[in-house]
């Protein structure tokens, strides 16, 4: 058994295996995207996809401290939080390239995968669509009464949408087990967040009497640890809590925004790579505490790559649907 120092100094006790869970889950995290990426490019997925690395941090920091049976709700960039939460990566790819093995018969791409096994409500293409949805499930864990936590993740762009807050004054009203997580890439598509968003983003919280915190969204265990004492916050029924992640996507807002230096140098891309990817500090960290060895930590990344290899092989085999099925589980 390790320990963990959070937020506040104290000391909270974390099984080695939840730290190399957590290794693997962020190497799951770039490696599926990585072959999104290659998906994209050799022609064989449609449409388009927002990758999650650089970012893999805040969805595995958070989405260990839930249990299966708490909910999530996504955004268009949701592909991490839904490995994070525990989805198969085969059916996500057969999700990927619209196959009948997806989560959603290959219907709903990239930008609405769900899986209520899981937790997972959904993927959502609207900016801050799914902050209702969040904020209902939340509703209705709190009436059931089985201690159920529901976790919205949103980016910064999403601040700028007036449903945030009007759930936030609800969930704050009503005591609502819910965290409202934003993702603070820097970039709001192809603006910096600066240029959009005016204030003090915690302040956006804190005006609902919402505990509201910032962290490093780069370090996994500081997520963790901020995501461990609002979780529990939210069960005792002490009602919502703001979570700011700053954290930074290392491509562009979709797998065809190449040329970026219209928005943002080369240079700070290549900072944030060396100096701040997450898994690089969590492997740092692993190595020179003593949890885990180079070599225990290498075998796991390769023993991922294996696995999103068979899974993408899985994906392009499996079977589109059937065309007499096209309006199957298509509401709207």
């Amino acid at each position: 058994m390790s320990t963990v120092a959070n937020q506040t100094g104290a000391e909270a006790p974390v099984k080695k295996e939840k730290l190399l869970e957590m290794y693997r889950r962020m190497q799951m995290i770039r490696q599926f995207e990585e072959q999104v990426n290659e998906l994209y490019t050799r022609a064989l997925m449609p449409g388009l996809a927002h990758l999650y690395i650089g970012e893999e941090a805040v969805a595995v920091g958070i989405c260990e401290a839930l249990n299966v049976d708490d909910y999530i709700t996504s955004t268009h960039r949701g592909h991490g939080h839904c490995v994070a939460k525990g989805a198969s990566p085969d059916r996500m790819f057969a999700e990927l390239l619209g196959k009948e093995a997806g989560y959603c018969k290959g219907k709903g791409g990239s930008m609405h995968i769900a899986d209520p096994a899981t937790g997972n409500l959904g993927a959502n293409a609207i900016v801050a669509g799914s902050a209702g949805i969040a904020t209902g499930a939340a509703f209705s864990a709190k009436h059931a009464g089985k201690g159920q936590v529901a976790v919205c993740f949103f980016g910064e762009g999403a601040l700028g949408q007036g449903v945030v807050y009007e759930v936030m004054n609800l969930a704050a009203l009503w005591k609502l087990p819910v965290i409202y997580v934003c993702e603070n890439n820097l970039y709001t598509e192809y603006t910096h967040f600066s240029e959009t968003l005016a204030g003090d983003l915690l302040q956006r919280g804190t005006a609902f009497g919402v505990p509201s915190e910032a962290v490093d969204g780069q370090d996994v265990m500081a997520v963790n640890n901020v995501a461990k004492r609002m979780i529990a916050r939210a069960r005792a029924g002490e009602g919502p809590s703001f979570l700011v992640c700053n954290t930074y996507r290392y491509t562009g807002h979709h797998v065809g925004d190449i040329n970026r230096e219209y928005y943002r140098s080369k240079q700070e891309e290549q900072e944030w790579k060396t100096s701040r990817d997450p898994i690089k500090l969590l492997t740092k960290w692993l190595t020179e505490q003593g949890h885990a060895s180079t070599e225990e930590l290498s075998g796991i990344a390769q023993e991922v790559a294996a696995e999103m290899k068979a899974a993408v092989e899985f994906a392009i085999a499996s079977p589109y649907p059937a065309i007499d099925k096209v309006a199957q589980d298509v509401y709207a």
